[in-house]
């Protein structure tokens, strides 16, 4: 049995789902691609699918709605790719649950870096290697193994990059944590450029777990620096 991580490209542009392909495999990924949402998520469902790689813009069914059914069933690793720069349209593939966005033209070794550090997040959170598999402060309960979170009564679903960020917080409860550290350690990024990744996650994370995202009480805003979780 191929034991290799298996990648769904989904692209409507040949060329470019070559170039992505031919880097993958030699990078001892196993590839499955497509060239719009409806195959791919066809695709998506057909093969054990360890990360995807989804393009935005697309005939037939765009990215966003792909995402949308995909995430709704399961908690795989997303990478938008997106040729467009407005950040209405980064923010929206994140809201909707990717883990991560490229804009394109991106250099390869940026990609499989992006690639790796998603698939490596994943393995972290199966080995528990940090902590406890369940691991509560206050009213709030985290389970690694499930991938939810308890809020009182209230239970919500969490991507692998929510359970992971919330996961960090949690621990470092009461800290003030940077966003270029937040990317280190959550994102695996060592290079931060400018992106809003941490800002929207956070986001998402205040409209899953908290009564008031506008008024939170558990992920606080340290204006100017970062954020913390309650202590």
């Amino acid at each position: 049995m191929d034991q290799r991580k298996r990648i769904l490209v989904v692209d409507d542009d040949p060329k470019h789902v070559d170039l992505l392909r031919i880097a993958l495999e030699r990078a001892d990924f196993a590839v499955v691609t497509a060239t719009n949402g409806l195959q791919g998520e066809k695709a998506f469902r057909s093969n054990p699918i360890d990360l995807v790689l989804l393009d935005v813009m697309m005939p037939q069914r765009d990215g966003f709605d792909m995402l949308r059914d995909v995430r709704a069933i399961s908690p795989v690793p997303i990478i938008m790719l997106s040729a467009l720069h407005e950040t209405e349209t980064v923010v929206k593939g994140l809201e909707l649950g990717a883990d991560d966005y490229i804009t394109k033209p991106f250099e390869l070794k940026e990609m499989l870096a992006r690639v790796n550090a998603a698939l490596a997040r994943v393995e972290r959170l199966k080995s528990g290697e940090k902590s406890a598999r369940v691991q509560t402060l206050g009213d709030v309960s985290l389970d690694l193994d499930r991938g939810m979170a308890r809020i009182g009564e209230k239970q919500v679903a969490l991507t692998p990059i929510e359970l992971e960020l919330l996961h960090y917080m949690m621990m470092h409860a009461g800290r003030l944590l940077e966003r270029e550290t937040l990317l280190r350690d959550v994102w695996g990024y060592d290079y931060f450029g400018k992106t809003n990744l941490v800002d929207v996650a956070i986001r998402r994370l205040r409209e899953k777990i908290e009564v008031d995202p506008s008024n939170p009480v558990y992920l606080l805003t340290v204006r100017g620096q970062g954020y913390r979780f309650a202590a």
